[in-house]
Protein backbone atom coordinates (compact mmCIF):
# COMPACT_ATOMS: atom_id res chain seq x y z
CA UNK A 1 0.00 0.00 0.00
CA UNK A 2 1.47 3.50 -0.50
CA UNK A 3 0.11 6.18 2.06
CA UNK A 4 -0.79 9.81 1.50
CA UNK A 5 -2.13 12.68 2.96
CA UNK A 6 -4.31 15.44 1.08
CA UNK A 7 -7.24 17.55 1.76
CA UNK A 8 -9.95 17.95 0.07
CA UNK A 9 -12.49 19.90 -0.96
CA UNK A 10 -15.67 19.02 -2.54
CA UNK A 11 -18.19 21.92 -4.04
CA UNK A 12 -21.67 21.00 -5.32
CA UNK A 13 -21.77 23.82 -7.85
CA UNK A 14 -24.36 24.37 -10.46
CA UNK A 15 -22.64 23.33 -13.88
CA UNK A 16 -23.34 25.25 -17.14
CA UNK A 17 -26.70 23.58 -18.44
CA UNK A 18 -30.35 24.42 -19.29
CA UNK A 19 -29.45 27.60 -20.59
CA UNK A 20 -28.05 28.80 -17.37
CA UNK A 21 -24.22 29.83 -16.61
CA UNK A 22 -22.14 27.40 -14.31
CA UNK A 23 -20.85 28.81 -11.42
CA UNK A 24 -17.27 28.47 -10.81
CA UNK A 25 -15.17 27.64 -7.98
CA UNK A 26 -13.40 30.44 -7.76
CA UNK A 27 -10.16 32.05 -5.91
CA UNK A 28 -11.59 32.21 -2.53
CA UNK A 29 -12.45 28.31 -2.55
CA UNK A 30 -9.04 27.43 -3.58
CA UNK A 31 -7.02 29.69 -1.32
CA UNK A 32 -8.57 27.92 1.53
CA UNK A 33 -7.93 24.72 0.37
CA UNK A 34 -3.99 25.90 -0.50
CA UNK A 35 -4.40 27.15 3.40
CA UNK A 36 -5.15 23.87 4.58
CA UNK A 37 -2.19 21.49 2.72
CA UNK A 38 0.81 20.95 4.95
CA UNK A 39 3.97 20.02 3.97
CA UNK A 40 4.67 16.68 1.66
CA UNK A 41 0.91 16.85 1.53
CA UNK A 42 -1.57 17.45 -1.86
CA UNK A 43 -4.81 18.80 -2.46
CA UNK A 44 -8.14 17.40 -4.36
CA UNK A 45 -10.55 19.55 -5.05
CA UNK A 46 -13.69 18.34 -6.71
CA UNK A 47 -17.18 20.40 -8.57
CA UNK A 48 -19.53 19.20 -10.32
CA UNK A 49 -18.97 22.63 -12.23
CA UNK A 50 -15.97 24.05 -13.49
CA UNK A 51 -12.82 25.70 -11.76
CA UNK A 52 -12.77 29.64 -12.47
CA UNK A 53 -9.73 30.13 -15.09
CA UNK A 54 -7.78 33.30 -12.66
CA UNK A 55 -8.24 30.03 -9.75
CA UNK A 56 -6.70 27.73 -12.32
CA UNK A 57 -3.94 29.57 -13.87
CA UNK A 58 -2.39 30.36 -9.80
CA UNK A 59 -2.63 26.53 -8.91
CA UNK A 60 -0.28 26.25 -12.11
CA UNK A 61 1.72 29.35 -12.05
CA UNK A 62 2.35 29.19 -8.14
CA UNK A 63 2.91 25.25 -8.48
CA UNK A 64 0.65 24.23 -5.14
CA UNK A 65 0.26 20.56 -5.20
CA UNK A 66 -3.54 20.29 -6.09
CA UNK A 67 -5.38 18.29 -8.42
CA UNK A 68 -8.63 19.37 -10.26
CA UNK A 69 -11.49 16.99 -10.39
CA UNK A 70 -14.56 18.94 -12.61
CA UNK A 71 -18.03 18.11 -13.19
CA UNK A 72 -16.76 16.74 -16.98
CA UNK A 73 -13.89 14.70 -15.48
CA UNK A 74 -16.87 12.69 -13.51
CA UNK A 75 -19.45 12.53 -16.18
CA UNK A 76 -16.45 11.14 -18.50
CA UNK A 77 -15.97 8.58 -15.84
CA UNK A 78 -19.46 7.76 -15.32
CA UNK A 79 -19.66 7.00 -19.18
CA UNK A 80 -16.50 4.98 -19.01
CA UNK A 81 -17.92 2.45 -16.35
CA UNK A 82 -21.41 2.24 -18.56
CA UNK A 83 -23.36 4.57 -16.69
CA UNK A 84 -24.30 7.32 -19.87
CA UNK A 85 -28.11 8.39 -19.41
CA UNK A 86 -29.56 9.71 -16.57
CA UNK A 87 -31.34 6.90 -15.23
CA UNK A 88 -28.65 4.66 -14.89
CA UNK A 89 -26.54 6.99 -12.25
CA UNK A 90 -29.90 7.61 -10.79
CA UNK A 91 -30.42 4.10 -10.53
CA UNK A 92 -26.47 3.09 -9.30
CA UNK A 93 -26.90 5.85 -6.75
CA UNK A 94 -29.99 4.11 -5.23
CA UNK A 95 -28.68 0.38 -5.41
CA UNK A 96 -25.32 1.86 -3.91
CA UNK A 97 -26.34 4.56 -1.75
CA UNK A 98 -30.06 4.03 -0.46
CA UNK A 99 -31.76 6.61 1.64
Amino acid sequence: PVYAEFSLEAKCYRPGIDGLGATRVGVKEVSRLISRIRHRQFGVLVTTSVVHKQAYQEVREDRHPIVFISGRDIAEILIKAGYNAKESVEQYLQTEFPV
